[in-house]
């Protein structure tokens, strides 16, 4: 469907797209941020999943040297999370072992090269703020030829971000992406609750403000319509 001269791309999150005029502009970047445990894995793993479902190819770039029964085993637990798909419509690249040894530069290609094998519309690297501890000072940079590299593709790409203490979000990164979402946890009385808020989308006459979220086996991450 197209929005406000925008291609979009279904984003696989129930609701979501409900927020975002019909889904995530095509091509484009957006970052996914958020303390641990707040569900960016379940979010990015449920956008290339729900692509799969339609004949969409899906690439995870992990930076963390996980190995692919990791993705397995933790996905596993989900219904919408077919084996089927894995090492197809999903494919899963480890990139963490190469970030130890490769400049940025030398990064950037496998990333290109690896895109350019397996022609994505739906890509996750996950996390990026891995990137950002080991190249220190040149991760700005980096940060800035990687969305530029990745907005060249005919793809939406999520990049996951821890966030520390005190900070919303990454900002070395959240710069130059073309959205910014966060997802949020708050300790209310004896409850922990999840929430959602899209801070920034291009192109995109958004929902703002925070919006309930749960996460289940079934569906992964799911906006709670009550306020909308």
């Amino acid at each position: 469907m197209t929005t406000n001269g925008f291609p979009r791309l279904y984003s696989g999150i129930p609701g979501l797209d409900d927020m975002i005029e019909g889904g995530f502009p095509f091509p484009s970047v957006v970052l996914v941020a958020g303390s641990a445990g707040a569900g960016k894995t379940t979010f990015a793993q449920k956008f290339l999943f729900s692509g799969a479902e339609k004949g969409e190819q899906g690439l995870y770039i992990s930076t963390l040297s996980e190995p692919a029964q990791w993705m397995l085993r933790y996905a596993s637990q989900f219904e919408f999370a077919k084996p089927e798909f894995y090492g197809k419509e999903v494919v899963y690249y480890d990139l963490g072992t190469e970030l130890r040894k490769r400049s940025g530069s030398e990064i950037l290609d496998l990333i290109d090269a690896k895109i350019a094998e397996v022609m994505p519309a739906r890509i996750v690297i996950d996390p990026i703020t891995v990137v950002g501890t080991m190249m220190k000072d040149d991760y700005r940079i980096f940060a800035f030829d990687l969305t530029t590299r990745l907005k060249n593709w005919q793809a939406v790409t999520l990049l996951t971000g821890e966030v520390r203490p005190g900070e919303m979000y990454p900002a070395e990164i959240s710069y130059a992406v073309d959205g910014v979402i966060l997802l949020m946890l708050s300790d209310e009385g004896d409850a922990r609750r999840k929430y959602i808020e899209v801070l920034k989308m291009r192109g995109t006459n958004h929902l703002t403000g925070k919006q309930s979220v749960d996460i289940t086996r079934k569906d992964g991450v799911i906006v709670l319509k009550a306020r909308f």
